[in-house]
């Protein structure tokens, strides 16, 4: 989350801040309790196998041969698009379910199954994940 620069000084607004930090602050804990799930000994009772990716990883950071095509420019892109209760553009919604299936190939292969085919393309070819 970032600082406001001006801060709003209604309390309704104000409350609304309020309310989005408490929810921030809860997501993140939950983020970092199940990758410490992941870190953790087998012998640990709260050990987990698995990986986390989210929208705004940078591919890169993976590591994986393989990995398909998508820019940290591009993909930050569609981190960046506004959540709302409306139809995305079936071209917007095609790249965010490739950007979502590259990801979580890089994850699942990095840290979870190494040896797992790697993709030949993605879900929806013409769409990419951006221009």
């Amino acid at each position: 989350m970032q600082a406001e620069a001006e801060p709003k000084g209604d309390w309704a607004r104000h409350a609304l801040r309020v309310n989005d930090i408490i929810d921030n602050q809860v997501r993140s804990l939950r983020k970092r309790q199940l990758i410490a799930s992941y870190q953790a000994k087998p012998e640990d009772p709260t050990s987990r196998a698995g990986t986390y990716w989210g929208i705004r990883t940078d591919i890169a950071e993976y590591g994986v041969s393989g990995a398909l095509a998508c820019p940290f420019e591009k993909t930050i892109r569609l981190a960046n698009l506004k959540t709302r209760l409306k139809r995305l553009d079936d071209v917007v919604q095609e790249r965010v379910i490739n950007w979502g299936y590259a990801v979580c190939d890089a994850a699942m292969r990095r840290w979870v199954d190494a040896s797992l085919a790697k993709p030949t393309g993605f879900p929806y070819p013409a769409a990419g994940i951006g221009d």
